[in-house]
């Protein structure tokens, strides 16, 4: 597909009163570490990708629970405000110019991995309580599983697509 069949697909489904102010930020963003096709930053994933790294610890170092518990979701301007990144005011003005095709399942995405870390933060806790460590290490692997597929939506999300995972396969990992 050529680069400009890439840019049309982009483009398609993205309202006239979406598309001017779009793509004068795609002008913006041009030489940021920001996606020119959404509008929205990689690192933003750093949220998460340090409560993961803290999921997989737990195991072997279950006191590191605490350090678990003390992560919580964070909007994607939020993060932004928080952190080191270096184009952060721009990141943080670019998100109220994301196109809905690309904002909503970014947020669906974002409110299920959201959810998933929370209820693994109560099951691990659970299984500590109970002093299993088999079910502490299968609780842990498996959400670790479910949140690396789920921040590969979002980063695909980030990238161009509008993939979401369903949420039934979330609810069925969850139990409910």
């Amino acid at each position: 597909m050529s680069e400009e069949e890439i840019d049309a697909q982009i483009l398609q489904g993205i309202p006239e009163h979406e598309l001017h102010d779009f793509v004068a930020w795609r002008d913006r963003v041009r030489d940021a570490n920001i996606s020119g096709k959404t509008l929205l930053a990689t690192d933003y994933l750093n949220h998460f990708n340090e409560i993961v790294m803290l999921i997989e610890m737990v195991p072997d170092m279950p006191d590191m629970v605490e350090d678990c518990r003390a992560w919580h979701p964070k909007s994607y301007q939020q993060h932004f405000r928080d952190s080191g990144f270096s184009e952060k005011e721009l990141a943080i003005e670019a998100y109220d110019h994301v196109p809905n095709k690309f904002r909503s399942p970014f947020e669906a995405t974002i409110a299920q991995m959201d959810a998933v870390i929370l209820f693994t933060l109560d099951r691990m806790e659970a299984a500590i309580a109970a002093e299993d460590s088999d079910r502490l290490r299968f609780d842990c692997s498996t959400s670790v599983e479910m949140l690396h597929k789920i921040m590969q939506v979002a980063n695909g999300i980030i990238h161009g697509t509008t993939h979401v995972m369903q949420q039934t396969e979330i609810d069925d990992y969850m139990g409910r």
